[in-house]
């Protein structure tokens, strides 16, 4: 069985299973192409980020085997607005990353 890769924030350590990636969204734009400074509850939440941590894959209910994950560690992707879970990590919650399945991933960009 493939390792999959952790994601350490602090003292705490996070894997994901089977088919679940964290992903650390890209940070939201504070400013407008014309150089407008936006207010926090203005900015539109970016649906791109980077992955930090794969699952070891899904399991072929026919055949028994191992279906590893398309997206891998490093990847830039795109997803849904509501895709995954925001988890937040370290002692004061100041590192956030999102939790979701690999099928909630829409592309990967190259």
């Amino acid at each position: 069985m493939p390792k999959s890769a952790t994601l350490s924030a602090s003292s705490l350590k996070i894997r994901p299973l089977h088919d679940k990636i964290i992903v650390r969204r890209d940070e939201a734009e504070d400013r407008t192409a014309a150089g407008i400074y936006l207010p926090e509850k203005a900015k539109d939440t970016p649906k791109t980020g980077i992955v930090e941590a794969v699952g070891t894959g899904t399991v072929n209910t026919d055949t028994g085997k191992l279906i590893p994950l398309t997206v891998k560690k490093g990847d830039r992707v795109i997803f849904s607005s509501y895709a995954g879970s925001e988890v937040k990590l370290g002692t004061m919650g100041e590192d956030k990353v999102l939790i979701m399945s690999e099928d909630e991933v829409l592309a990967i960009i190259d």
